[in-house]
């Protein structure tokens, strides 16, 4: 298992109605809830971040494809809107992408160029199975916690915290085995690894800590 990116996308809400802050990899976003809906307006809702995602890989994927194929198309539009609908007690989202290539595209670009629209990424990845995952975190005492050491750090497990991310033996296998009895073999990585593989654990149920000389 590989995440998309080296390190996660955080969001954090305070007391204020709806205002949430989005921290990615290079600056922050804010999201909030329209003023109808008990917000304040002060960022795009969590609708419109869905719709942002699809059309500016839209408009990526495009730009991408016309500067290869060295096309005099200097500008794209791209209005979007979604609808939700019951079909036969199936619940169906549909996206709506309606481009616009202006008169710089003729009209064999623009029919390629439409095919090429449909195979942006992030179409791809909602055309496909979603499969959303949410993990609590723990930060109280457990009942029970099992320590596996190593000479510098030691890995402790509390089994009842246990959410089952899979993210410690998919990403770190030559530690984390879940087949054996004595699950994590802390002789199996350098200890800098295990640490970093152990801070990912969404549930509390990993921790570690330096042991004492």
């Amino acid at each position: 298992m590989q995440y998309k990116f080296e390190q996660p996308l955080v969001g954090n809400i305070g007391n204020e109605h709806y205002r949430c802050t989005i921290n990615w990899r290079n600056g922050t976003i804010v999201a909030d809830e329209p003023e109808p809906a008990g917000g304040k307006d002060s960022g795009p809702d969590p609708h419109s971040l869905l719709l942002s995602s699809i059309v500016s890989c839209t408009l990526i994927t495009l730009r991408m494809y016309i500067d290869r194929k060295g096309w005099k198309i200097d500008s794209i539009s791209v209005k979007s809107n979604m609808f939700v609908e019951t079909v036969n007690e199936t619940l169906i989202t549909t996206i709506d992408q309606d481009i616009d290539f202006g008169t710089s595209a003729t009209q064999e670009q623009a029919k390629r160029l439409l095919e090429i629209a449909k195979h942006c990424p992030i179409s791809k990845i909602l055309e496909n199975k979603i499969q959303p995952r949410l993990f609590i975190k723990h930060n109280e005492d457990a009942e029970k916690t099992i320590t596996y050491s190593n000479n510098e750090i030691s890995v402790l497990w509390k089994p009842e915290f246990c959410q089952h991310s899979t993210r410690c033996w998919k990403q770190l296998p030559e530690v984390f085995d879940y087949n054996k009895k004595k699950w994590i073999n802390p002789e199996g990585a350098p200890s800098d690894k295990i640490i970093e593989q152990v801070n990912r654990c969404p549930s509390g149920a990993l921790s570690w800590k330096t042991n004492v000389k």
